[in-house]
């Protein structure tokens, strides 16, 4: 019989590497769609899982934000709002924003939280930051719902070019993506990270035209200002929505602009540092 040292000589050595990376990460997840889509199932099971009023959150919450903020915003200080009513004015900002807030904090921490699986085998590793935030397009989906139930209650009409919102939805959802995706990366090796967001998130709430309008904003300034994607995605759903003053072709274009270059900056450097992912979380 053959001593343990010559059998465990003759056992073949198995190595898991990853499977062949295409040049763009956005390939990669499609070939792992199912994957993404049983990660975001996951992640509204544990949301609503023993949730008393369920999915109902994403009505309750943003009417109570919008409330407020009216209260406060419209009644004391008197905010101008492009001409329909405070109330509007605020809920239609508010629920883009809500997704967006949300979806960069519980992105960040994602890789982090989910370090077991990322530790016993590969898969592209955006998928679980990304999963986190398409699991919020429900609520993001059901709250618009309550936009137009509160413009029709203030009589407000929708405008005929309402058909342009998901166009202005997909410059801030990919904002969102981006942003929430590169901060988790960087929390796989600097866990300060964890820390800085809430404050990014509070930073890029005032800087975003949730409870003021960008025409404000004075001059040259406004091309500065659309450096913050969300600036010309929030005023082009207001736009869509209710005809207040669109954003100018030239802000938009910034806005675009700022958008693909923080998707393509996420992306790289997802690519470049996932390998090192299992061992550093």
């Amino acid at each position: 019989m053959n001593p343990p040292e010559a059998q465990a000589a003759t056992i073949p050595e198995t190595v898991i590497t990853a499977p062949r990376r295409l040049s763009w990460p956005i390939g990669e997840l499609w070939e792992f769609r199912d994957l993404v889509y049983f990660l975001t199932k996951r992640e509204l099971q544990i949301r609503y899982k023993q949730s008393f009023f369920g999915v109902g959150w994403a009505v309750m919450q943003p009417l109570a934000l919008a409330f407020i903020f009216a209260l406060v915003f419209g009644t004391f200080v008197d905010l101008p709002s492009e001409g329909i009513p405070y109330a509007v004015f605020v809920v239609a900002g508010v629920v883009p924003w809500l997704f967006t807030g949300q979806a960069v904090a519980m992105s960040a921490n994602s890789l982090v939280l989910d370090s077991d699986l990322i530790s016993k085998v590969y898969f592209p590793r955006l998928a679980l930051p990304i999963a986190k935030a398409l699991s919020l397009v429900i609520d993001l989906v059901i709250s618009f719902g309550v936009v137009i139930v509160i413009a029709l209650l203030y009589g407000v009409g929708i405008a005929s070019t309402i058909y342009l919102v998901p166009a202005f939805l997909l410059l801030s959802v990919v904002t969102t993506f981006a942003l929430g995706s590169l901060l988790a990366a960087i929390n796989v090796k600097y866990r300060d990270v964890q820390l800085v967001t809430p404050m990014v998130v509070q930073v890029l709430f005032f800087l975003t035209p949730v409870l003021y309008s960008a025409s404000e904003v004075p001059g040259d300034w406004k091309y500065l200002y659309a450096v913050n994607p969300l600036s010309s995605a929030l005023d082009g759903i207001r736009w869509a929505m209710f005809d207040t003053p669109a954003p100018g072709v030239g802000e938009l274009a910034v806005s675009v602009g700022s958008a693909l270059i923080l998707l393509l900056a996420a992306m790289t450097y997802c690519r470049r540092t996932e390998r090192y992912f299992a061992d550093t979380v």
